[in-house]
């Protein structure tokens, strides 16, 4: 596997254009995602597992009851890298279904 590139701020926020409700705080990308259910917010922790472990970059994931935050940084580098907007458009693109119930700000977007 290569190593990671880091990000530049430009870099950082271009990528965020592209991942729908995800920001930058405190150095790292993060989302937080509501589920109807506590089992559906645990089945999705599990799918991110997965996909992050194949992706062999791994998020750091807070759960309480049916929210579920993600935060992304590559620790190595200490900073944001080209693996972590990947992985976070993966999620995006793979993980996010019907069984996330919308933010408001994503609400208002529709």
């Amino acid at each position: 596997m290569t190593e990671p590139t880091r990000l530049s701020d430009g870099e950082i926020q271009d990528g965020l254009t592209n991942l729908n409700g995800w920001e930058l705080r405190d150095g790292r990308l993060r989302k937080q995602f509501t589920f109807r259910t506590f089992l559906r917010a645990i089945a999705f922790v599990n799918s991110v597992a997965y996909l992050a472990e194949s992706a062999g970059h791994h998020p750091d994931i807070t759960i309480n009851y049916n929210k579920v935050t993600l935060r992304i940084i590559t620790h190595s580098a200490g900073a944001l890298t080209d693996r972590d907007l990947s992985l976070a458009s993966d999620i995006e693109a793979k993980l996010t279904t019907k069984l996330v119930i919308p933010s408001e700000e994503q609400k208002a977007d529709r």
